[in-house]
């Protein structure tokens, strides 16, 4: 969601917090802004624009500063204008940003109306930066402490004050927070992407931590009963950011990252020799033991990638397994079982109601947690006993693409595994089975080179309102989506639905401006899809039917497109036949002209609930 970068240099500082923006827009926002101190006074800027108009209005502006903060934020209290944007300012010598919600900042904010502070915002965030400016006197540090005990809720912040003007002040509870260490300035920022190309040195904040940023030094602090104490992080190197940004010959982030698929598959499977369950950790032999029931945690994207894996392990494995929308588990009476292992599903291992979940049922009982992750340093990781990285890659498209694969390719090395463990998997099929995953790669390549035949479905589509999304099987989660998708981005309202409950009420919605998508792999259900297929037709309905190359679906008729794929895949046909959903979604929005990488009311991460 938000994001901030912030830092304290010997140099102008602007030119690095405006290129973090740039380099977090992929987060989504609706306003932007930036604060720096100059000539002992606060100077800043803010926009309801892109990054680039906040650019253009500091250049006229000649800000510069050695230390400064800023922030893209994405509305929650206060709509999208000026005076709610970040950074807030108080007393004229406080200026702070916060990625978060501040729960009980309503009473925060009548007692200091009350003592006469004067509110220019809507915003949680300005109550903050006054809090802070009321307990300052002339030590930051204590300042935000004293703050921060006042505060409920979940928060990454960064705050500066022009009467020690070489110093930041972090903070994150809820919300991530990486400081970065640089030669002669430091930083913190919600996202090392953000400081690609500036340091490849970062300290991932833990829980409730507070860090003091100086040009020379930063030190993190751990709040405890008795107040903060000094502590010792380690410091992780990443290097693979700096092109991350860079978009090559593509036109979008999501067509470019759609099209790195293959090799972020490759990645993800790079190392595995064969099915043991070391590829989840050292402990994981040991968590596996024993284990009779599966149940997978996990919000949008990752939930259906749950959904799909579902499938497998009950087939495969022959494990129970209950797949549950993070942010609805933590809220109802559940079942404690010991013997569950409890996997959760994250593409930036930040995603605060996944982990709210996890903790929910760890503190009900649940102890044995593996993570599927695309970030290694990530708070979702840290808080699981192991953890399976995935390697897709940074993902900047908001909707996301090679994130999705990459956990479907992960998660069947679940399955497999746990198959193995409970003498479901002989030697033979092993092989067979790692054969054909390795194999993906190159048939995704075969996938990707029917976009043409997908473009001319997209230029019809453009002009649709509603489309529905049918498969059955372990294709129906692949059925939503696509459908999830499409709406994501195109703004054109889709649902996913079981083939079978056509006839219980979505039918009634066909017609000849419906047109419905099918998922239609040459399975042992294909005939029953048939049968499906064939109530849309008798209402006049058009039909867009992803096929196998050798499945026996008849093609004639006006009502009837059919792309085929080149090949069956078996269990892993899921994950060539969410490609071309991905592809159909794509060309369909830049066909109506919507922002394909940044949807509108979207974040790629949604780090508060």
């Amino acid at each position: 969601m938000c994001g901030i970068v912030a830092g304290a240099s010997r140099r102008d500082i602007v030119p690095v917090m405006l290129e973090g923006l740039r380099r977090l827009e992929y987060r989504g926002y609706d306003s932007c802004g930036v604060a720096v101190i100059r000539d002992g006074v606060i100077d800043r800027a803010r926009s309801v624009a892109r990054v680039k108009d906040l650019a253009q209005q500091v250049r006229e502006d000649g800000m510069q500063g050695t230390t400064a903060i800023a922030h893209t934020r994405w509305a929650t209290h206060g709509g999208p204008v000026v005076v709610n944007a970040h950074p807030h300012v108080a007393g004229n010598r406080i200026a702070l940003v916060h990625n978060g919600i501040i729960e009980n900042y309503a009473e925060l904010k009548a007692e200091l109306l009350a003592q006469g502070v004067r509110m220019t915002s809507q915003t949680d965030t300005e109550v903050l930066a006054h809090l802070v400016n009321r307990y300052y006197e002339g030590d930051l540090l204590a300042a935000v402490e004293k703050a921060l005990e006042r505060v409920r809720g979940a928060y990454a912040i960064a705050v500066f004050s022009v009467e020690e003007p070489d110093r930041i002040v972090g903070a994150r509870q809820g919300s991530p927070m990486v400081a970065g260490l640089g030669e002669g300035e430091n930083f913190v920022a919600s996202d090392a992407m953000a400081l690609a190309g500036v340091t490849d040195r970062f300290i991932y904040l833990e829980e409730g931590d507070v860090v003091d940023v100086r040009p020379a030094s930063v030190q993190v602090y751990s709040r405890t009963a008795s107040g903060l104490a000094p502590v010792v992080r380690g410091t992780v190197c990443i290097e693979a950011y700096a092109g991350a940004a860079d978009l090559g010959p593509y036109r979008h982030y999501m067509q470019k990252e759609i099209f790195e698929q293959p090799r972020a598959i490759a990645d993800t499977l790079e190392g595995v020799a064969g099915i043991s369950p070391t590829l989840f950790g050292k402990d994981a032999e040991k968590i596996f033991d024993g284990v009779h029931r599966i149940l997978m945690l996990a919000c949008g994207t990752s939930y259906y990638a749950a959904l799909t894996a579902k499938y497998w392990i009950e087939a495969i494995a022959g494990i129970s397994c209950e797949v549950e929308i993070a942010s609805e588990y933590r809220y109802r009476i559940s079942i404690s079982d010991p013997a569950t292992l409890v996997v959760t599903i994250s593409q930036s291992g930040e995603t605060a109601d996944t982990i709210a979940a996890l903790k929910h049922a760890v503190s009900c009982g649940m102890t044995r947690t593996l993570a599927i992750c695309n970030v290694a340093q990530s708070a979702l990781v840290r808080e699981s006993r192991i953890a399976y990285i995935t390697r897709a890659g940074v993902e900047i498209g908001v909707a996301s693409t090679k994130a999705f694969t990459t956990q479907l390719a992960a998660l069947y090395l679940l399955a497999l595994t746990l198959a193995k463990r409970a003498g479901r998997l002989d030697a033979e099929h092993e092989r067979e089975a790692l054969q054909r995953l390795r194999h993906v790669p190159s048939a995704l390549q075969s996938v990707l080179a029917l976009e043409p035949q997908i473009i001319a479905w997209a230029e019809r589509f453009a002009g649709k309102d509603d489309a529905l999304f049918l498969g059955r099987g372990m294709h129906y989660p692949i059925a939503l989506e696509g459908a999830l998708k499409l709406k994501e981005i195109s703004y054109i309202h889709a649902e996913g639905y079981p083939a079978g409950e056509l006839k219980h009420g979505p039918l009634a919605l066909v017609d000849a401006n419906m047109p419905v998508v099918t998922i239609a792999p040459n399975d042992e259900l294909l005939e029953k899809l048939k049968s499906n297929m064939q109530e849309v037709r008798a209402r006049g309905g058009k039909l867009y039917v992803f096929a196998d190359g050798d499945s026996a679906i008849d093609a004639s008729g006006e009502e009837m497109h059919v792309i085929r794929l080149p090949e069956n895949y078996g269990d892993l046909s899921p994950i060539l036949h969410v490609v071309p959903l991905q592809l159909l979604a794509y060309h369909t929005a830049l066909a109506r002209g919507t922002d394909v990488d940044k949807p509108r009311n979207l974040a790629k991460s949604v780090t508060v609930e």
